[in-house]
């Protein structure tokens, strides 16, 4: 009886947490398109870059919207194969020697990430200083705009959704990015720039207060109107009609002999190489620290400041892992530039997330040859847009303002980040962050007072320690310590500390011993002898 009362009530509260999910479709459905339409090239883009067949990105990006985003506990992240991973999927690949055995690594990556998630690993996530998410976040709002204007105006050939700063022909994103605008393609470029403009339009005031515009997302009416311009220019000027390579290239299902060619299964008898195990690590920690990055960054930007279990994350991106793996999927992640395209078209909830994954999944079924025909310069309009959105002017004031502390991990990290990659920027910024964090340490350890007693001349000095005295003080102290006037009276209070490091207790009972040369009298006051931390 009991069992059942439980089982029922257990039902009724999914289903009352499923229809509050879908009380909210009005903006999820409409959010999910545009989603949809953004990450459909780039999911083709993305393993075109990696070197493994176009379908085991579309694979990623149907798992990474129903299954993960079913488990995720966030609310507008979006997964999918991720960009920063498509040189170690590159490297992998060739390593282990076939796309197979690298499956077998994904499955196992997700795996880890089970076990991560389940051990509540997910912690890590929340160590990153806010100041490198935010100039991660700018870093990649400037990359999409550098990436996307030569697609806008029908120039760049490369995969759509290529983030590297060093391309594959030797050049660089600044000096191919100047290049572009001496091959301009006019019907891109008219593609790109209306569709540019329709997305500014519904950001002003009037279109925000107008009841149709509100339903109807800018990203929708940008891509149905460069279809639209599109066909005309096939029509009426074919001289300036957008050429294949410039349009989505989405498989069809018509042209296999096999609706089964569209999964590759792993090879499991690769489990005897040892570089598997290499290739498995590596995925798992990349992929869990971009999705711990990539969660923590699109929370800082929800208007609603909802929080993601980080823990709980891991968990659904190691399942999506396992299952994108056993078909043939490649290794995915949270995904900054699908969730804020996400964030953008003014999604809800992550039904919206799950509602991209089906239509991917209905595209490759069904919708192939009518989507082949959206132009890439409507779909970088929108990238542009997201971009400007990401990487504000308000942004860099905003950090400037709070202080040099802040806004130099900031800028440190978003430099890092545009002439390196993604994760080797953020270490950077990291870097760049802890050093500010030491010094701030180094400096607070103690506070100083010191007054002439009028009665017998003899100074009198007070040093009260912090709560929390590390080595990271210790040369602060020293530096304080030998600077004391001779013949002084000296009180190393601790009576506020709630912890002081073996080496810093060495030092003062040392010191104390050592003052008596110089005529000065040391008095250590609710300070523990440092003989009973040995």
């Amino acid at each position: 009886m009991v069992l059942v009362l439980g089982s029922c009530f257990s039902t009724h509260i999914f289903m009352s947490s499923f229809s509050r999910l879908l009380s909210h479709s009005k903006r999820d459905i409409p959010a999910s398109v545009v989603v949809f339409l953004v990450a459909l090239p780039l999911c083709l883009g993305i393993a075109l870059a990696s070197g493994a067949p176009l379908m085991s990105g579309i694979i990623a990006g149907i798992i990474g919207g129903i299954v993960v985003g079913s488990l995720s506990g966030s609310s507008l992240s979006v997964s999918g194969p991720a960009a920063g991973l498509t040189v170690i999927v590159l490297n992998a690949i060739e390593t282990l020697g076939t796309f197979e055995a690298f499956l077998l690594a994904v499955v196992l990556a997700g795996l880890v990430q089970i076990v991560m998630g389940t051990l509540k690993a997910g912690i890590v996530g929340l160590y990153f200083p806010s100041s490198v998410i935010k100039g991660m976040l700018a870093a990649i709002g400037i990359i999409l705009i550098m990436k996307q204007i030569p697609h806008l105006i029908g120039v760049d050939t490369d995969a759509f959704g290529e983030m590297e700063f060093i391309q594959a022909d030797g050049t660089n994103t600044i000096t191919f990015l100047i290049d572009s605008f001496g091959h301009v393609h006019l019907g891109s470029l008219v593609v790109g720039l209306l569709a540019l403009a329709i997305m500014l339009l519904w950001d002003q005031p009037f279109m925000k207060g107008n009841k149709i515009a509100r339903m109807i997302p800018s990203g929708l009416v940008a891509v149905a109107s460069g279809l639209m311009v599109s066909y005309l220019l096939k029509w009426f000027a074919p001289k300036y009609a957008i050429s294949r390579e410039h349009l989505v290239s989405l498989p069809k299902i018509s042209e296999m002999e096999s609706g089964w060619e569209l999964v590759t299964f792993p090879d499991f008898g690769a489990f005897l190489d040892p570089n598997l195990y290499v290739v498995t690590m590596t995925i798992a920690i990349i992929a869990s620290l971009e999705t711990l990055l990539s969660v923590e960054a699109i929370d800082k930007i929800d208007p609603e400041k909802r929080k993601t279990p980080q823990n709980r994350e891991l968990f659904a991106q190691g399942v999506g892992n396992t299952i994108s793996g056993l078909i043939g999927g490649l290794p995915m992640t949270a995904v900054i530039v699908r969730s804020s395209a996400n964030l953008e078209a003014r999604a809800k909830t992550k039904m919206s997330a799950i509602y991209h994954g089906i239509l991917l999944l209905l595209a490759v079924l069904v919708f192939a040859p009518f989507l082949n025909e959206i132009p890439l310069a409507s779909l970088a309009a929108i990238l542009i847009v997201v971009g400007y959105k990401l990487s504000k002017p308000s942004l860099y004031r905003e950090q400037l303002k709070v202080g040099r502390q802040q806004f130099v991990p900031f800028i440190a990290t978003i430099v890092a980040i545009l002439f390196t990659d993604l994760l080797v920027g953020i270490l950077i910024g990291m870097s760049v962050g802890v050093y500010y964090i030491l010094r701030a340490n180094y400096k607070v350890s103690h506070f100083y007072n010191e007054e002439r007693s009028e009665e017998d001349g003899v100074m009198r000095i007070t040093i009260m320690l912090s709560e929390h005295v590390s080595f990271l003080n210790k040369a602060n102290l020293i530096v304080t310590l030998e600077e004391l006037p001779e013949n002084s009276e000296v009180i190393i209070d601790g009576s506020r500390t709630a912890s002081i490091d073996y080496d810093v207790l060495e030092l003062l009972y040392d010191y104390k011993e050592a003052a008596r040369n110089k005529g000065s009298r040391i008095i250590l006051r609710n300070i523990p002898s440092h003989a009973h931390n040995i």
